[in-house]
């Protein structure tokens, strides 16, 4: 009759982890990457108040800075990737926790393309620059900033909060920056022939402003499908611009 098998000993000092210690990890691995997300987009958000006031101003310094902190929005965004991917191959999270991962993964593209945008907007501003943009033009594109921020703001405190309301809001505040967008684009149509080429440039900015505001609704829907497992029914075609530049 065959002897049962010893028990091994692991070596002096080596323990294993508890069930309860190894999910305890694991959501401290998930609060990491919720926290990184927030500081990630924490950078985008006081950007695009300070992209605005610099573009309109003719500010190169900080236009220069915007350019720069793109980088650390983008390691971040590499941060992110990375763990999300791992805690897929390793944990193999299920119903909320695998929602949370994959619509994290979506979350940060949008922020990420938010910073791509205003690197473009930054450089329109300088390629404008020392050339005066009209006070009309000027305006306009205030307003699509201010509109920009206030939603691209609510997208991520409705990703914090796990607000379906906030999410859900999104859509129609939408509509505001589309107005300020045919506005914009009516008052170039008056321009001189002495304005036209900075108007254009302008016109470029007003349509950044405004895949900035898509993005913003993309969060907004990855968060309520995040929350209720619904799937969003339209999607934002919210690249298009950011890879013809």
């Amino acid at each position: 009759m065959r002897a049962p098998p010893s028990k091994r000993r692991l070596p002096e000092g080596i323990q294993v982890a508890s069930d309860t210690e190894t999910r305890r990890t694991y959501h401290q691995q998930l609060e990491v990457l919720r926290e990184k997300l927030l500081e990630m987009a924490s950078v985008v958000r006081e950007n695009i108040e300070r992209c605005t006031r610099a573009f309109v101003g003719g500010e190169l310094d900080v236009l220069d800075s915007i350019v720069a902190d793109d980088s650390e929005v983008d390691a971040i965004a590499a941060e992110i990737e990375s763990g999300v991917y791992k805690i897929l191959a390793t944990q193999q999270p299920m119903a909320s926790d695998l929602r949370f991962l994959v619509s994290l993964l979506r979350i940060v593209h949008e922020v990420e393309r938010t910073g791509d945008l205003l690197v473009n907007i930054a450089k329109a501003g300088k390629q404008i620059y020392p050339h005066e943009i009209a006070k009309s033009l000027r305006g306009t594109i205030v307003s699509m900033g201010k509109q920009a921020q206030t939603m691209f703001s609510q997208a991520i405190a409705a990703f914090e909060k796990l607000d379906v309301k906030k999410a859900a809001a999104l859509e129609q505040m939408d509509d505001v920056i589309d107005d300020f967008l045919r506005d914009l684009l009516r008052d170039i149509v008056k321009a001189s022939d002495e304005e036209i080429e900075v108007s254009i440039r302008v016109a470029l900015v007003g349509r950044f402003y405004e895949r900035i505001a898509d993005h913003s609704v993309n969060i907004g829907e990855r968060v309520r499908f995040m929350v209720t497992g619904e799937f969003p029914v339209d999607q934002h075609g919210a690249d298009a611009i950011e890879e013809s530049s």
